[in-house]
């Protein structure tokens, strides 16, 4: 069958233009740009106070001292921008979005239970996230009330997200300068008034159990980017080096997400000895830092959850085109995006209570799915030695029920037997509680090496 292709000579470079078409592959005429601009792509993202919130996460929920939050952030964010790398090579000869690569792991019909996973938590889940964190912000800067500034964030992000890929590269680019300066700064004056054998007295349990959890919530957060990978490299020139498209891309995921988290974990140190208390996260963060570089971080917090929250729209946007509804417009992707938008704002206005609690449960969430969902499309890459078949890519009649099978015992059985939240506890830490949740590393290997399994015997050869 033919491959569809968005249309031509509408779009290729130029910036304030909607993007046509919806999840087709982008046709060659349209590629441009060069692999570096995945590293700002990745890092302004990143370079927001949801990053820094899971090192704050580590040391005063998890209770990890400094020196074992770093050690569980270097191993988790090193794991997930591998497998980040690896997938955002890929983007350039496929030119279509990451979950549209994703049929050939899962089936035409089978790729509809991950991309909807994958449309609830980057569409609504990360964007009420982070639209919060930014609002939050902006009130500690103004005075303002968070739901003021909420509506007025939220237009911001679905605006460029609505006009799509091309601006939201160069938004990208135009923050990154800006985010990376302010936070280096501000990440030496944190780490310079931190104390490395500082627990908070109120703190989790620390031990093996506390280590697994941060681990499992940094993988979490870092790897919940993968879905995304191939969306932002599939305008590369199909001829660019995978090697260094995938280096850039998790090169600027490794570094943002680590130095950050690092920030974090040495904040609540800093904070606690400057004795700062406050319901909302970010004023407690900024207090440790000077006045006027305080105001600029609290900026930039708010912009850097922008530059998160348009990769959210627009991906989320494409998750649910890869779902498969016969949706007959020329923008389909703007329109959903728009639609995304709405219901993103109300998601968002409910979680202005207790965002602590709630990201926590959130993150570790996000990786039952997503490290299952890993274990088959890194093992279906690694089996096919390559190969790429688009002409199954669009083909509805294409099947490969050994992905949604191994996905779905992957998540089952991971979480049935490993999780260990408040809502749901498994078995294994009901009898071992200090084991934390490994719920991840068990849904990644035992997926991956079931669908190693059945990939020989049920997959249909294209």
């Amino acid at each position: 069958m033919t491959v569809p292709e968005t249309s031509s000579a509408r779009y290729g470079e130029r910036i304030v233009a909607v993007e046509p078409g919806g999840n087709e592959r982008v046709p060659d005429a349209d590629r441009h740009a060069l692999p570096r601009q995945l590293f700002w792509t990745w890092t302004s993202p990143n370079m927001e106070f949801a990053t820094i919130f899971v090192g704050v996460l580590a040391v005063s929920v998890f209770g990890m001292t400094f020196g074992q939050a770093v050690t569980a952030i270097l191993l988790g964010n090193v794991l997930a921008s591998l497998a980040h790398g690896v997938l955002s090579a890929r983007g350039p000869s496929a030119g279509v979005p990451q979950m549209v690569l994703g049929r050939l792991a899962f089936g035409y019909r089978g790729n509809v239970l991950p991309s909807g996973l994958m449309t609830i938590t980057s569409g609504f889940g990360w964007f009420a996230v982070n639209s919060v964190s930014a609002s939050f912000a902006l009130s500690s800067l103004t005075g303002a009330s968070p739901v003021v500034w909420l509506v007025i964030v939220v237009l911001v992000q679905v605006a460029i997200a609505f006009f799509g890929h091309n601006l939201v590269q160069a938004f990208e680019r135009l923050a990154f300068p800006v985010l990376a300066v302010i936070f280096l700064i501000g990440a030496v004056i944190v780490l310079t008034r931190s104390d490395a054998s500082f627990v908070p007295a109120d703190g989790g349990s620390g031990g093996v159990g506390g280590f697994l959890l941060t681990v499992g919530a940094v993988f979490g957060y870092t790897a919940g980017w993968t879905p995304y990978a191939a969306d932002y490299s599939r305008y590369l020139p199909a001829d660019n080096s995978r090697r260094r498209t995938g280096l850039a891309a998790g090169l600027g995921m490794f570094g943002s997400c680590t130095i950050l988290m690092i920030v974090g974990a040495a904040s609540v140190s800093a904070a606690a000895a400057a004795g700062i208390t406050s319901d909302n996260p970010t004023t407690a963060y900024v207090g440790v830092l000077p006045g006027l570089l305080a105001n600029l971080t609290l900026l930039a917090i708010a912009v850097g959850a922008v530059a998160a929250n348009v990769l959210n729209v627009y991906s989320g946007a494409m998750a649910f085109l890869s779902m498969g509804f016969p949706i007959a417009l020329d923008r389909a992707r703007a329109v959903v995006a728009a639609a995304f938008g709405v219901v993103g704002f109300v998601i968002a206005l409910v979680a202005l209570g207790d965002a602590a609690a709630g990201y926590e449960n959130f993150l570790l969430v996000i990786v039952y799915w997503i490290g299952p969902w890993l274990g088959v499309v890194l093992t279906d890459q690694y089996l096919r030695r390559g190969a790429l078949p688009a002409e199954s890519l669009y083909d509805r009649t294409f099947r490969n029920p050994a992905g949604l099978i191994a996905l779905v015992v992957g998540i089952v059985v991971s979480v049935g037997l490993f999780a260990n939240q408040v809502l749901f506890t498994g078995l294994v830490p009901r009898v071992l509680p200090d084991i934390g949740d490994i719920a991840f590393l068990v849904g990644i290997a035992l997926s991956a090496a079931l669908y190693a399994v059945l990939y020989p015997r049920l997959t249909v050869r294209s």
